[in-house]
Formats: C-alpha cells, sequence, structure tokens
C-alpha cells in the first residue's frame, strides 16, 4: 500500500495497463481524488473520477457526453487511430453507448423488452444446462490443475450469450477469442481496428441472415429485428449489429471477471466462504460485495466535457476526456465506511452502495444477466467441487489488464484436490 504511484515529470499520475497491485492502486488512486489528471498508456491524458459522490454525480451529468466528436485530442489527431485503448472507446455514432439525450433514450427504450428482465429470466433453464454440461466436461480432470478461466469462466457466458443472441454453438469460442483481444489493454498497435470490423463483418451477416427468415426465430436478435415495428421507428440493421456488438461486452467479459472475483474472493477469504457453505450469508451478498469490492470493470472509459465544467476546486475543459475509476472509488471511506473498512471483503456490509454496473441513463444494460449468471453459475459450481482450491498463492495470479476491465490471465485451480 505504500509504494507510491508512477508519475510523469510534471507530476501527473500514469494509470498503467497491468499495476503491480490492482488493489494497492485501487487505494493510491483514491487518495489522489476525488478528482485527478492522469496518463495512460501512450502519453494519452485525461481526467478521472476516484471518489464516489463525484463518480456518481458526473455519470449523471449531461455535460459529459459519450461521443469521441467532442474530444478535442482525438480529432486533433492527438491520439492516434493504433492507439490499443480504442476498442474500449465507441468511434461510431449509431453505437448506443456513443450516444446521449434522445438518440440515446431511443436507443434504451427499444431494446428494453429483448434485454428485459423477463427476457433474460426465461434463460434460466438454458444457463443452468450450460452450466451442468461445462461441469461434467470438467470431470475428469478435476484432480488435475487447470485454468478456470478458459476452461469453465471464459466459456459459460459465452455460450449463454450465445443462447441468446442465437449463435451457432459452433462459433461461441471464436467470438469470445475476438472480445478478449478487442477489450485487452495489451492489444498491439492497430489491431483493435481489424478486430471491430471483424466483429461488424460476424454480426452484420447474423442479422441478414436472420432477417430473411425473422418469423422461424425467437431470440435476442429477433427481438431487436422487430422492435419499434408497431410504433413506426424500428432498428435500421447498422444499429441492430451495433447494438449486438457492443452487448456482447456487458454479457461477456463483464460476467467473466465477476465469475472469477467472485471465486478468488471466497478462496482467499476461507472464513466466509465456511459462512456460506453454512447458509448464514447468501450468495447474492457475496456477489454484490464482490462487485464493490473487486468490480469486473475497473474505469469507464470516456466522457467528453461539452463546456467547461468546474469540479472539486478544478476545471475541466471543453473537449478533455473524463473516465470513472470504479476502482478507486470502492474505497471510498465517506460512502462505504471505516467499519468494516473498505478495503476489507465483508459480505456483511450494510453501508453503501456500489455503482460498478454504471449509474444514470449509461447503466450497463447487461446488469441483469451478469447478475443472473453468477447466481446460477456459482452455486452449481462449488455445489459440485465444494472443496475447490487455488493452484498457486493468490499472490502469484497475474492480471491480463486492469484498466477498462479487470481481467486474470490464468486462474490456475484444483476442482478436487
Amino acid at each position: 500500500m505504500s509504494c507510491p504511484l508512477q508519475r510523469t515529470a510534471d507530476g501527473v499520475p500514469v494509470l498503467h495497463a497491468v499495476p503491480d497491485d490492482v488493489q494497492a492502486d485501487r487505494e493510491r488512486f483514491y487518495q489522489e481524488g476525488p478528482l485527478t489528471r492522469v496518463e495512460l498508456p501512450g502519453g494519452v491524458r485525461a481526467w478521472a473520477t476516484t471518489h464516489h459522490e463525484v463518480s456518481r454525480a458526473t455519470l449523471n451529468d449531461p455535460r459529459f457526453v459519450k461521443s469521441v466528436d467532442h474530444w478535442d485530442d482525438y480529432q486533433s489527431g492527438r491520439v492516434p487511430q493504433g492507439w490499443p485503448l480504442l476498442g474500449t472507446i465507441p468511434l461510431d455514432n449509431s453505437n448506443m453507448l456513443a450516444q446521449d439525450g434522445a438518440p440515446h433514450r431511443r436507443m434504451r427504450r427499444l431494446i428494453a423488452s429483448p434485454f428485459s428482465a423477463r427476457r433474460v429470466e426465461r434463460l434460466r433453464p438454458r444457463i443452468e444446462a450450460i452450466t451442468a454440461r461445462a461441469l461434467d466436461a470438467l470431470e475428469s480432470r478435476a484432480h488435475e490443475v487447470l485454468d478456470l478461466r478458459s476452461e469453465f469462466t471464459f466459456r459459460v457466458p459465452m455460450a449463454v450469450i450465445g443462447e441468446l443472441y442465437g449463435v451457432a454453438e459452433a462459433e461461441y469460442e471464436q467470438l469470445g477469442d475476438m472480445y478478449a483481444k478487442l477489450f485487452s489493454g495489451t492489444t498491439e498497435e492497430g489491431e483493435h481496428l481489424q478486430i471491430y470490423g471483424a466483429l461488424f463483418q460476424f454480426f452484420s451477416e447474423m442479422v441478414a441472415r436472420k432477417r430473411a427468415t425473422v418469423d422461424e426465430h425467437d431470440d435476442f436478435t429477433t427481438d431487436l429485428l422487430k422492435a419499434g415495428e408497431e410504433d413506426g421507428d424500428p432498428l435500421n440493421d447498422t444499429e441492430i449489429t451495433i447494438t449486438l456488438l457492443t452487448v456482447v461486452a456487458a454479457g461477456h467479459e463483464t460476467t467473466v471477471n465477476l465469475l472469477n472475483n467472485v471465486v478468488r474472493a471466497l478462496l482467499a477469504h476461507p472464513r466466509w466462504h465456511e459462512r456460506l457453505r453454512a447458509g448464514q450469508i447468501t450468495w447474492e451478498a457475496v456477489i454484490e460485495e464482490t462487485l464493490r469490492y473487486d468490480p469486473p470493470n475497473n474505469v469507464m472509459m470516456f466522457r467528453f466535457a461539452t463546456e467547461d465544467v468546474e469540479l472539486c476546486g478544478r476545471t475541466i475543459r471543453k473537449g478533455e476526456a473524463l473516465m470513472t475509476h470504479y476502482g478507486a472509488a470502492t474505497r471510498d471511506r465517506a460512502e462505504f465506511g471505516e467499519d468494516p473498512h473498505p478495503s476489507v471483503f465483508d459480505p456483511t456490509r450494510t453501508k453503501g452502495r456500489h455503482i460498478s454496473f454504471g449509474y444514470g441513463p449509461h447503466i450497463c444494460p447487461g446488469a441483469p444477466l451478469s447478475r443472473l449468471e453468477a447466481r446460477i453459475v456459482l452455486p452449481m459450481l462449488f455445489e459440485r467441487f465444494p472443496d475447490l482450491r487455488l493452484a498457486v498463492p493468490d499472490e502469484e495470479l497475474q492480471i491480463q489488464t486492469a484498466l477498462s476491465v479487470t481481467s486474470l490471465k490464468e486462474f490456475p485451480v484444483v476442482l478436487r484436490p
């Protein structure tokens, strides 16, 4: 905790894709708060909110918008087209995640039904079947060291998204691999544009196939094709394609990291694991505390100031970028109290509400699906393998990236020690 942040020559803290210690890094940025300048890989600079109250307020502030049309550094070319982190930023204004105001409200309204809690709940039997099949596949290797991430927590959410979308099962792994690279903070220069193009083509072709046979399907893609027909304001194929492309990020990578983070937290805190097994605490409490303690989305990038904004005694200039450091905000004593301290994992915590799925108009549409998967998949995993153990000490687990998302490279475990 005492190791200081790396800083530029003019004193700006550096936000690394792979910090030496993620939890310690969150505390360091919290101590910089509530608003600080940061430098990202490639020398790109932005502002970051690092405390809970200011993060929640700015997420709901219409003076900050999502469209890169308002980002001076990007429009002027100071952010190159090959910048690796562009894969985490919606560049097309047809993308719901790049919209604000009336266009954004229209898109949210049109996807409300296909992404509703009711549609998501209908997936429960399929999620249970997908999970059971994935667990069955692990049985023969239960006494070996295996990578839980690649063998289970990555595959199950991708299969669920495939089921939701109506994607052919043979294409689940290919789709998941493309998204893993797209959201990696270590993607090679220019590679994210190629990946985005491949994803766009994949979903464009799927939309075209389903539109030609729309009455033969009952899935999320077909719901989008039919959305808005009654009031004469349907989504066009480009809007549907981009919606499918972006919703995977909400429903897959976030869920992969949530599942990993819950398992990791329980294994690192055996006292709470025992209380969970004894029925003294609920899975819901464990999942929500993990969302706070180790959020799957570490940083939300970006929104852009449409005017000069005075905030926390500083001025964010028109055209500058603002990010929300969810990881740092989880350490906020004002929101979560000192007892238990925010750095402590405690599923019985009663003070504070996390914003790890966002807040305001851009709250994550995939949150109901992610929570449902966690509530189904995790109990099934631990019921099948109650003695699941890490195969290496927790401190040896390596982070793949901790910028947009917090993602482990590997998660070596033994299911039946």
